[in-house]
C-alpha cells in the first residue's frame, strides 16, 4: 500500500514538473486519482518545502524548488544559460534527431516564453516564441504585415522558418511566394502566426554561415593567411574565436586557415594590413584582391 502511494506521488511530482501547468481535473484524468488526493498530494509537497505554483486553478511545481536543486545542481541551468544553450541550437543549420533531442529536452525543462524572450519587448517574445515552435514542429508562418526594409512595402509574407541568426533578432525562411531563402527580421513584423501546415520545402532549405569577418552567405570559400604579430593580435582583439583557426610557424608568424562567405570582410582586412600578412594558396581570393588594388590605383591616378 505504501509504494502504491509513494509511487502516486512521484507520477504526480513528475507531471507537475514539466513545464506546463495543469488544472486538478486534467490531473485527474492523466493519473486516474480523485480530486481529494491530487489537494492533499499538493498540500504536502508545499509542506515538504516544494514551491508549488498556482494560476488561476491550475498548478505546477517550480524547477527552482531547494529539493530539485540539491538533486540537479551540477547539471542545472539559470534562465540565462538555458536561454544561452538555446540560442545556440537555434543557430545550428542541423535537424538531426540529437539536435531535435536536444531541443525538445530543453523546452520540457524551460518555459518556451523564457527561452523566446528577447529583453524586455513583449512583442519581440511573441513573435520568437511563435518562430521558436514553428521550427521545432516545421510549420508554415505567416509574417503579417511585414515591412519591407528596401521598398517600406508592407505586406504578409508566408515562409518556412528554420535557422534564428544574428542572437535571435532576425530568422532565416523559405518564402513560398518566391521560392527563394532569405532573412526576415522579427521585428518588422507586426505578428507571426503558425499554420496548420507542415513545410513542404525542406529539402530547398539552405544554411547560412557568418565568417570571422561579419559578412554572411549560403557558399564558404578557402582563404590561408600568414599573419604577423601586428595582424595576428588585432584578429584574434576582434574576433576571438579565430585564435581556433590559427597554427603557430617556425618563423613565429600565423597562419590563418578559414571559409569567408564574401572576400570583402577578408580582403579589407588584408588591404589595411598589407605589410604584415601574406596570402598562401588562395589563388581565387589573390585575384580578387589584384582587381581591388588595380580599381584603387585607378581611382586615385585619375
Amino acid at each position: 500500500m505504501e509504494v502504491e502511494k509513494f509511487d502516486r506521488q512521484l507520477r504526480l511530482m513528475l507531471l507537475l514538473t514539466q513545464n506546463r501547468s495543469l488544472s486538478v481535473e486534467n490531473i485527474c484524468q492523466e493519473l486516474c486519482m480523485s480530486k481529494r488526493s491530487i489537494y492533499r498530494y499538493i498540500d504536502a509537497f508545499r509542506d515538504m518545502g516544494f514551491k508549488v505554483i498556482k494560476e488561476g486553478t491550475r498548478y505546477r511545481l517550480d524547477h527552482d524548488s531547494p529539493f530539485f536543486r540539491s538533486v540537479t545542481d551540477k547539471i542545472h541551468f539559470s534562465e540565462d544559460e538555458a536561454m544561452t544553450i538555446n540560442q545556440v541550437l537555434n543557430a545550428v543549420y542541423d535537424n538531426s534527431p540529437q539536435i531535435r533531442h536536444l531541443r525538445n529536452k530543453l523546452q520540457s525543462l524551460y518555459d518556451y516564453k523564457v527561452l523566446a524572450r528577447h529583453g524586455v519587448d513583449d512583442h519581440i517574445a511573441h513573435n520568437l516564441s511563435v518562430l521558436y515552435d514553428a521550427i521545432r514542429l516545421e510549420r508554415v508562418v505567416v509574417l503579417r504585415k511585414y515591412v519591407s526594409p528596401s521598398s517600406g512595402k508592407v505586406s504578409n509574407r508566408i515562409v518556412e522558418p528554420y535557422l534564428f541568426l544574428a542572437e535571435n533578432s532576425e530568422v532565416r525562411c523559405y518564402e513560398i511566394a518566391t521560392g527563394e531563402n532569405k532573412t526576415f527580421k522579427i521585428s518588422r513584423a507586426r505578428s507571426i502566426e503558425m499554420l496548420d501546415l507542415l513545410w513542404m520545402h525542406k529539402d530547398q532549405h539552405t544554411a547560412l554561415y557568418t565568417d570571422l569577418f561579419h559578412f554572411s552567405g549560403e557558399e564558404k570559400m578557402p582563404v590561408q593567411l600568414l599573419l604577423g604579430p601586428l595582424a595576428s593580435s588585432l584578429l584574434i582583439e576582434e574576433c576571438p574565436n579565430a585564435e581556433l583557426q590559427m597554427t603557430l610557424q617556425p618563423d613565429g608568424r600565423h597562419l590563418l586557415t578559414t571559409e569567408v562567405c564574401s572576400y570583402k570582410g577578408v580582403g579589407r582586412f588584408v588591404l589595411g594590413l598589407f605589410d604584415d600578412i601574406e596570402v598562401v594558396d588562395s589563388p581565387e581570393f589573390e585575384k580578387y584582391l589584384h582587381e581591388r588594388v588595380a580599381l584603387l590605383t585607378q581611382k586615385f591616378s585619375e
